[in-house]
């Protein structure tokens, strides 16, 4: 959707832009293409890897990378010297270069460690809430950031396989949950319970919930927020804050519906079928 979301931004040449979530930095590159000699762009990630890989893309003078959390974007891109932001992006989930990587921890395909954490400087990983939590608040995660159907009896079976010993990799987990579906569909029965565990080691919902705050007050008046989110916890957090500031007269919200990939765009990535984009623009 990267076309989209350039279009939708309706980019200045002279203007100051964030990728809140930078990644590889394919976005911003597209960003960068449409900026003057005096355009900004300011790209952040949590993920040092990530950081690393988009400087090698990006080396250009008017790009700055910061590695954080974005739910702290006001003071990071203020302290570029930048005020206001005339668009700010976020592209979230979890990035396919973090999938392809086993020793993250993030795919249930692999036999690495229980991991999960964007920020391998952070000390929660998955290995610790599986292995450590109570059952009930196992339970509760799975069904608040899974909405997993099977939640009370997933928790339970982690509760007593972890009682013979401590569960230590994905493949092991994915097996657990596999036992507790018994027929396997066209999604894995563990992607609900693996997105659940992933939400709650990054803090991924509080984060968007600070961020999306952030962002209303570091737009500039007539700058756009677009934002692309891939499961319905997501989205729904962004449609109620855009909701949230029309009310106030805070923003035109232009989206009145997300904007989902189209046919082509599905073909080149099947990943993207569960894209939304919302936007909105700063009154």
């Amino acid at each position: 959707m990267c076309e989209r979301v350039v279009e939708m931004l309706r980019i200045r040449r002279e203007g100051a832009y964030v990728d809140a979530t930078v990644g590889l930095g394919g976005h911003a590159e597209a960003i960068v293409r449409e900026l003057g000699p005096r355009g900004r762009l300011i790209g952040i990630d949590r993920d040092e890897e990530a950081i690393r890989e988009a400087a090698s893309r990006l080396a250009d003078s008017r790009v700055t990378l910061v590695r954080g959390d974005f739910s702290d974007m006001e003071e990071m891109v203020r302290a570029q010297g930048i005020l206001h932001a005339d668009g700010i992006l976020f592209d979230l989930g979890i990035s396919s270069a973090q999938l392809r990587t086993p020793e993250r921890g993030f795919s249930f395909a692999s036999d690495a460690p229980l991991d999960m954490r964007m920020d391998k400087s952070q000390p929660l990983t998955a290995r610790d809430i599986v292995n450590r939590y109570p059952e009930e608040e196992l339970e509760r995660l799975l069904r608040e950031y899974g909405e997993e159907r099977h939640a009370r009896r997933i928790a339970a079976a982690i509760k007593r396989q972890r009682a013979k010993k401590p569960i230590e990799t994905c493949a092991e987990l994915a097996r657990i949950v596999e036992q507790v579906y018994r027929v396997r569909g066209r999604i894995h029965p563990a992607t609900k319970t693996f997105q659940a565990l992933r939400i709650a080691v990054n803090r991924e919902l509080d984060e968007l919930r600070e961020a999306l705050s952030a962002s209303v007050t570091l737009l500039a008046r007539g700058g756009r927020l677009c934002v692309i989110s891939y499961h319905s916890l997501e989205d729904r957090i962004v449609k109620h804050c855009f909701a949230d500031q029309a009310r106030k007269g805070l923003f035109s919200v232009l989206t009145k519906k997300p904007i989902t990939p189209r046919p082509d765009e599905l073909r080149g990535n099947p990943s993207s079928r569960s894209a939304k984009l919302r936007v909105a623009e700063r009154l």
